[in-house]
């Protein structure tokens, strides 16, 4: 590639989307650091691009777009190479952008950096295109380790694919089948991490939760967490978005009694309608999701609780709604993630014939980020006067210059103090809410 005409060529990588994504991204760049690639910094020439992409919504496509000709504008002479959900579903729609030279899709993301590394331009014959199925992966397909010390609070992708096939949803169509990082391997990288000062890990997958039942013998999600606390491979560890279902007592007893789990739960509710639910083809209903909301919060009383919900999903009426709106209502939800309905082809609900209107669908999103902010406000309100576990990040806030954190209950903690504090343990008592997004802590006492 460019290497024969700089000595020092350097990579940019743009990701969009999930944090599966974002851990994915970290790991190219690893391996792209392992064959003698720099990192181009922020508004620096690169002489490859990669993005990312991301295809959950019909927006997220648009801006995959978007990316990759922002990409080939500011960087002419570069390499471009489109990557990720969107390159594997739709590699059609990306393949007319003059100046694409790869699309590489998520079957052969892991070989990005060994492709890339003896690959030339495409640019006179269009992209070259290298998308397979991923209907016969059985196996974990793992990336390279991370460089250390990129993120504070790193990601561990420790599964991928899902097996559920909601009617809404594009991602098994470009991800596969659920597979999982094999527990030695999981726990090789914690030690990668926590060896280079990280105090948090977050465990991510696509389905995490059906994480080790691909495995022989087969394992789950569970054992992982007692393991990594039995061998004191780090600090803290984070769970990050949780199908309900398996979402059990015994991890919500555990992160209680263990101090080892950060107590926050990222749940996907989608609609509090038994109907829509079905349509949807999740497997639980509102009265489940209800018991186990309360679970959390009668065990662990000041986790966060965020949840994702979908507006707009067709046949969704007044009432359907009101009905979602009625059960967040009473829940103590920490925050919400609110997502338009985007008919994805090839999954069903795109040829439903009962569509919501757009103006519709736009109302709604509005109520329910009033309602989401409401209660984001609301736990906030009862966080001050307490103390919290917040590890300090390596940058400081851009608009106030506080040390910037974040609790294990996940709410960002800004706070005064020297760099000597950056990446260290620390306890904050809260004492005032400084913007919807953030609280003031005065530093008690820090973890030696």
């Amino acid at each position: 590639m460019n290497k024969k005409n700089a000595p020092f060529p350097k990579a940019s990588l743009i990701t969009l989307g999930c944090k599966v994504n974002q851990s994915e991204s970290e790991a190219l760049q690893a391996g792209l650091a392992n064959l003698g690639w720099g990192s181009a910094e922020h508004g620096e020439p690169a002489d490859l691009c990669i993005i990312n992409t991301c295809t959950v919504t019909q927006r997220a496509a648009m801006q995959s777009r978007q990316a990759v000709r922002k990409a080939i504008r500011e960087n002419p002479e570069a390499v471009i190479v489109a990557t990720g959900c969107y390159a594997q579903s739709e590699p059609e729609a990306i393949a007319g952008i003059r100046g694409l030279d790869y699309i590489i899709g998520n079957s052969d993301k892991h070989r990005i950096p060994e492709m890339v590394e003896y690959g030339k331009k495409c640019k006179s014959g269009g992209p070259l295109v290298i998308t397979h199925s991923l209907c016969d992966r059985t196996r974990f397909d793992p990336l390279p380790l991370p460089q250390a010390g990129q993120r504070t609070r790193p990601f561990i992708k420790i599964q991928d694919g899902c097996d559920q096939f909601c009617s809404y949803c594009i991602i098994p169509y470009t991800r596969g089948h659920s597979r999982s990082l094999e527990p030695d391997e999981t726990v090789r990288r914690i030690q990668h991490h926590a060896a280079h000062f990280a105090r948090e890990v977050v465990l991510t997958g696509i389905h995490l939760g059906r994480y080790g039942t691909d495995l022989f013998p087969s394992s789950n999600l569970m054992n992982l967490l007692i393991r990594i606390h039995q061998e004191d491979l780090i600090h803290r560890v984070r769970i990050s978005s949780i199908e309900p279902p398996e979402l059990t007592g015994e991890i919500i007893n555990f992160t209680a009694d263990s101090g080892r789990v950060c107590p926050h739960f990222h749940i996907p509710l989608q609609s509090g309608d038994s109907d829509i639910l079905q349509r949807m083809h999740r497997p639980y209903d509102p009265k489940m999701f209800q018991a186990l909301v309360e679970k959390i919060h009668q065990t662990l009383p000041d986790a966060a609780i965020g949840i994702d919900t979908l507006v707009g999903f067709p046949g969704e009426t007044d009432q359907s709604f009101n009905r979602t709106c009625a059960l967040i209502e009473k829940l103590p939800i920490t925050y919400l993630h609110i997502f338009p309905f985007s008919p994805r082809p090839p999954a069903p609900a795109s040829r439903y014939a009962d569509q919501v209107p757009p103006d519709v669908m736009k109302a709604r999103r509005h109520r329910l980020f009033q309602l989401g902010q409401a209660k984001k406000m609301n736990f906030y309100q009862k966080m001050i006067g307490k103390t919290l576990e917040v590890i300090i990040e390596t940058k400081r806030d851009p608009k106030t210059k506080l040390l910037k954190g974040v609790s294990g209950n996940y709410i960002k903690v800004l706070t005064e103090g020297d760099d000597g504090f950056k990446n260290q343990i620390v306890f904050c008592r809260i004492e005032k809410m400084l913007h919807p997004n953030a609280m003031f802590g005065k530093v008690v006492k820090k973890l030696t």
